[in-house]
């Protein structure tokens, strides 16, 4: 069977002595609502042509751990896996997204941009070079067509005490995951 991979990290920074605390309501649970949404949605109305599997990995923030054990136990063959769509920081989108991995997986890119300039969904797709920064990392390094997705927009609080749900606009967001399960759909 093939299978596309769709996943977040659900761990964040955590606490800091007694005093600080680090929410991680966009870095990750804004990727990890992004993920759910786009099950929920694939639930219902399953891809034509793939198997979907959902991970939420936890161990990103300490060097992609969840991700770097699932790649390494060799659990699914890369030869199985068409594509991984990582998402992470999804709670804005005002200026659009950015693609990491689009220079590798030009193919993948290129068809994110048709789909958008078709609909205008969202504001912009930019491309990123490769970055060891996300679970997707260990699946490119195995072989297998990874992107990974985040949102562009004025909140810019990334591993701070001010990543809260509060400072989220979401203003993008259903907008993305349309983009997101077209793009799905199309494999």
């Amino acid at each position: 069977d093939s299978f596309i991979i769709v996943s977040a990290h659900y761990d964040h920074l955590g606490r800091m002595g007694k005093q600080t605390y680090f929410p991680g309501a966009n870095d990750n649970a804004s990727g990890v609502a992004m993920m759910l949404s786009i099950a929920k949605e694939i639930q219902g109305q399953p891809l034509p042509n793939h198997n979907v599997l959902f991970i939420a990995f936890a161990g990103e923030e300490i060097g992609l751990e969840g991700s770097s054990f699932f790649v390494n136990q060799h659990i699914l063959g890369g030869d199985q896996i068409s594509l991984v769509l990582n998402l992470d920081i999804m709670g804005s989108g005002e200026e659009g997204i950015t693609v990491v991995n689009a220079s590798l997986f030009p193919k993948e890119f290129k068809k994110l941009q048709k789909i958008n300039a078709r609909k205008k969904l969202i504001e912009a797709i930019k491309p990123r070079g490769p970055a060891a920064n996300s679970d997707h990392y260990f699946f490119t390094k195995a072989g297998v067509p990874s992107i990974f997705i985040y949102t562009m927009g004025p909140n810019k609080n990334y591993h701070d005490v001010a990543d809260q749900f509060a400072a989220l606009s979401f203003s993008a967001y259903d907008d993305i995951k349309e983009l997101l399960l077209l793009f799905l759909n199309s494999f």
